[in-house]
């Protein structure tokens, strides 16, 4: 896990929203007009601080105004600019709920203890949580984050445990045996 204060990607400027100056937001937040709740919101690096007014919630994003952007032009150029907050910033999540940010990385064990890799993403694709997991012997696999999946998630040691479902797991590689070599056949000088 990383030392520095990790910082969280609540929404992104999806571009603008009339002449004024408005903003479109694609919200990550579970309540997009909780976005500007948590305090500030910074760019990706923390060098641009914006103060978020929100003017209402649309199916297309929520439309706010910042301060100090005025017309569209200016709302344009923040197309895609990523709106963080530090993670201390957010409420202590609920007993058997997490902030993805805080689960990846995390060490993966199997149930016979054996370690499978490190948590790469978390994704929710509209079925349900999915948890990645980047497998120390090559490539990835996605398993459901459920309680059966993953019975265990210690933030404290910094890992999980998971139990994928059946067929779920890439088969084991087979050992290449050494072929036998037919012996060439000699010609026959006549």
């Amino acid at each position: 896990m990383e030392d520095a204060p990790k910082r969280i990607c609540l929404g992104v400027i999806t571009g603008a929203h009339g002449i004024g100056g408005a903003v479109r937001i694609k919200c990550f937040t579970s309540v997009a007009r909780d976005i500007g709740k948590f305090g500030p919101l910074s760019d990706a690096d923390g060098a641009r601080i914006f103060e978020l007014r929100v003017q209402s919630d649309t199916p297309k994003g929520l439309i706010a105004r910042i301060g100090g952007v005025d017309d569209r032009n200016q709302a344009e150029a923040l197309k895609g600019t990523e709106l963080y907050v530090a993670r201390g910033a957010l409420p202590d999540a609920d007993e058997d709920e997490f902030y993805y940010t805080d689960l990846i990385g995390l060490a993966a064990y199997g149930t016979d203890g054996n370690k499978l890799g490190v948590v790469k993403t978390m994704n929710n694709f509209g079925a349900g949580e999915v948890m990645e997991i980047e497998l120390e012997t090559g490539g990835s696999v996605m398993i459901p984050f459920t309680k059966s999946a993953v019975p265990l998630v210690d933030l404290a040691a910094a890992r999980i445990v998971a139990d994928p479902p059946s067929g779920l797991m890439p088969a084991p590689k087979k050992e290449k045996s050494a072929s036998k070599k037919r012996p060439k056949r000699k010609r026959q000088s006549e």
